[in-house]
């Protein structure tokens, strides 16, 4: 009696294997770029929506709210303050800080040695400097890679917020 057996042989798998390692290892890169260019969006992305979120508080509210910066316990963390009196800032209530990935560079810049951005009643930025209003994320990564590799917001007097990518020198 005669059996066909049908199977693969233990080359026939490690040539298969073998394959779908080198495929890995060609599209490896792409899926880092990808994850790199995702998360330094997303952290602006965080940024955009806590300076908009302290906006609409502060129209809702009554009060200055401002986005403050903070890095004097390790790295980056954004957080929303409301002036509850005059020179009183004090945390907003279920208003989480957002830490910025260490991995990204940051950079503020600001009018004023306080690291933060201040929106009035009105939803205007009470700290507007037309020469210093901007935060900037920065990836080494991708600039080693010769890719855009900044994520800017700038914002204006009237509360408004624009995002810019752009490559770093």
């Amino acid at each position: 009696m005669k059996t066909d057996r049908q199977g693969y042989t233990l080359i026939q798998l490690l040539i298969a294997i073998a394959l779908l390692g080198l495929i890995a290892l060609a599209v490896s890169p792409d899926i880092i770029n990808t994850m790199e260019v995702r998360g330094l969006e997303n952290a602006i992305r965080d940024m955009m929506i806590t300076m908009e979120r302290a906006k609409f508080l502060a129209i809702k509210t009554k009060l200055n709210h401002r986005v403050r910066f903070d890095n004097s316990i390790g790295p980056w963390v954004i957080f929303v303050e409301q002036e509850t009196a005059a020179g009183v800032w004090e945390g907003v209530p279920g208003q989480l800080e957002k830490s910025v990935p260490e991995k990204f560079n940051l950079t503020l810049n600001l009018p004023s040695s306080d690291p933060s951005v201040v929106f009035s009643p009105m939803g205007l930025v009470l700290n507007y400097d037309p020469t210093n209003h901007s935060v900037v994320l920065q990836s080494d990564r991708m600039r080693r890679y010769e890719q855009q590799d900044q994520r800017e917001v700038v914002f204006y007097f009237g509360g408004s917020l624009r995002f810019i990518k752009s490559s770093s020198g």
